[in-house]
């Protein structure tokens, strides 16, 4: 039976967890604080630990009671920063079983009955130990009143009592209980550092390796070294006793690395028939849809960091392939249209969840991202048709001269103005026209802005100088020269500046209006009824046009209507 004992598996999780703070990894602030702590006789009496699951919350605590705690191997020894892991004390607490030591999952004991069963020992002294050390995971499941129960023992700890608590959720631990704690943040592990501890319990293990699938291993561990030591423990399970780069993909869902970036320069190049048989066989290959999303989510956001911050470039963590591949993508794609294709990938993420068929709807969202109406087309962007393009250079300019400074549209070449007589051209001979034009089009934004945002200096057909506030658009110049050339059929001749405004056609329809009012003041019958009603204004005038009488010359009659009269309190 011993023998038998002997052959029992431990996973590598429980095996290789840190008995001391010199094993403790990524942890140097806190080790650093703990050590001087202990050194000054300094302890405070409750701390508190956060950070993401597997990072060594419950092991730091773990370790701070084996210090606290250490006689040595003589068992006269008093606490210290390096506990020796052979005393009764440092084995029964490794071990979970130290009668001093009192571990509490609020988890799944979360009433304030489980929190009052423990403190009723806190008055007591330690039997073996220096230290009584309570030892609380997930302290944020514990009910409202368990922590009013605790809360009056943190006020008035006893000395022989330190309590450590443990928690995912900082944000959800009553601010009454952190303020009486030193809080920890533990911090993620860094790739590199996984990477290295994977090695070294590797060699320890006469397993061989791979670097690119420790890499991958450590990337899918996102920082947590519980997390990644389980992945490898599957990992050289399925390899046999290795750890294989392709083993390692298909166990996590992985794509390609070099596939999918071959899928993200397609994308963004256009090239929708490549990004299809690019998802087709990854799909074969075993990727994961959603993982397949994530990663390219994961490369945009790094094309947009190596763009802001080209020395993020020098991170170790990435390998040459992405490196290289920053370094030819990221000069080309502005911080705009990655952001645009980063919300859209997002949005993604909960379509997929949804769809029938993974495969299919990510390849929807990549379509949708190809062709989409708010986003130039990626082939535009790696083309370098913004910079060509003699129609879409002036629109980058409207956006920045100063007051004063003349823009003019480009004329093209005589071969590529369509000819009038091809289409059913209209003529704008003055401004009103074209703006009665955009209204009867439905096109109310436009006829708004040019109505009360422009000035018109010269304007004849297929000639145009104005002046535009700072409320236009730096695309204004291009929309307003494409519907010119629609309905006209001929490209104009427009020059505009900003600054000043002159006169408007709403300033020039707001004089108008108030003759009109100035003159209907006048009639008779409104001055009997202001003298009746006093107090009362014109609000606004209807023109009444009588089907007989179209002549202009005839007078204009006004009718009556709800409108006319705005009675205020006084009538």
């Amino acid at each position: 039976m011993a023998e038998e004992n002997k052959q029992d598996y431990v996973v590598l999780a429980r095996k290789y967890r840190p008995q001391n703070f010199n094993e403790l990894l990524g942890q140097d602030a806190l080790v650093k604080t703990i050590t001087n702590a202990i050194k000054n006789n300094r302890l405070h009496h409750a701390y508190i630990l956060t950070g993401i699951r597997g990072v060594g919350k419950t092991t730091t605590a773990r370790i701070i009671a084996k210090a606290l705690n250490c006689t040595g191997k003589d068992a006269t020894a008093g606490a210290t920063v390096n506990p020796c892991g052979i005393c009764e004390n440092c084995r029964a607490i490794a071990e979970s079983r130290h009668i001093d030591v009192l571990e509490l999952d609020a988890a799944s004991r979360t009433g304030v009955d489980d929190i009052r069963e423990i403190l009723d020992g806190v008055r007591y002294k330690p039997t073996n130990a220096r230290y009584k050390v309570y030892i609380i995971d997930e302290v944020h499941m514990l009910s409202k009143q368990a922590f009013n129960a605790l809360l009056k023992t943190l006020e008035e700890p006893p000395s022989h009592v330190i309590f450590i608590f443990a928690t995912t959720e900082i944000r959800k631990v009553p601010v009454t209980i952190l303020s009486r704690c030193q809080r920890f943040d533990l911090q993620r592990l860094s790739i590199e550092t996984l990477v290295n501890h994977f090695k070294n319990i590797a060699a320890k293990e006469n397993v061989k390796t791979e670097e690119e699938a420790l890499h991958l291993i450590a990337k899918a561990a996102d920082g947590s070294c519980r997390d990644g030591l389980s992945l490898l423990d599957q990992a050289i399970s399925l390899g046999g006793g290795e750890v294989k780069t392709d083993i390692v993909k298909n166990m996590i869902g992985l794509a390609d690395r070099t596939l999918t970036f071959e899928l993200f320069e397609n994308l963004v190049g256009g090239k929708m028939e490549e990004v299809v048989a690019n998802l087709n066989r990854q799909h074969q290959n075993g990727a994961n849809p959603l993982t397949l999303l994530q990663d390219l989510i994961n490369i945009t956001h790094l094309l947009a960091k190596v763009k802001i911050v080209p020395e993020a470039l020098n991170d170790p963590a990435l390998s040459e392939n992405e490196k290289d591949f920053c370094n030819r993508l990221a000069p080309n794609i502005p911080i705009a249209v990655l952001s645009k294709i980063w919300q859209m990938l997002i949005k993604g993420l909960s379509e997929i969840n949804i769809a029938p068929l993974q495969a299919d709807a990510l390849e929807m969202i990549l379509i949708r991202i190809a062709y989409s109406a708010n986003l130039p087309t990626p082939a535009e962007i790696l083309d370098g048709l913004k910079k060509n393009s003699e129609l879409i250079r002036p629109t980058a300019a409207v956006a920045s001269p100063a007051a004063g400074t003349a823009v003019k549209a480009k004329q093209p070449e005589p071969d590529t103005q369509k000819p009038a007589a091809d289409i059913d051209a209209l003529c704008f001979n003055k401004p009103e026209e074209l703006v009665d034009y955009l209204q009867n089009s439905k096109q109310m934004m436009m006829a708004y802005s040019l109505k009360n945002d422009v000035s018109f200096g010269e304007f004849k057909n297929g000639v145009m100088k104005i002046t535009v506030s700072d409320k236009i658009n730096s695309d204004f110049l291009l929309k307003l020269q494409n519907i010119l050339t629609e309905a006209t059929g001929i490209l104009w001749d427009i020059d505009i500046q900003r600054g000043a405004l002159g006169e408007t056609i709403a300033d020039k329809e707001a004089a108008a209006d108030r003759e009109n009012k100035k003159d209907v003041m006048e009639l008779p019958l409104v001055k009997a009824v202001m003298a009746e009603f006093r107090g009362a204004k014109i609000d606004s005038l209807t023109r009444k046009t009588s089907p007989e009488k179209t002549d202009e010359s005839e007078p204009a009659a006004f009718e009556e209507d709800n409108n006319y009269f705005d009675e205020d309190s006084e009538s």
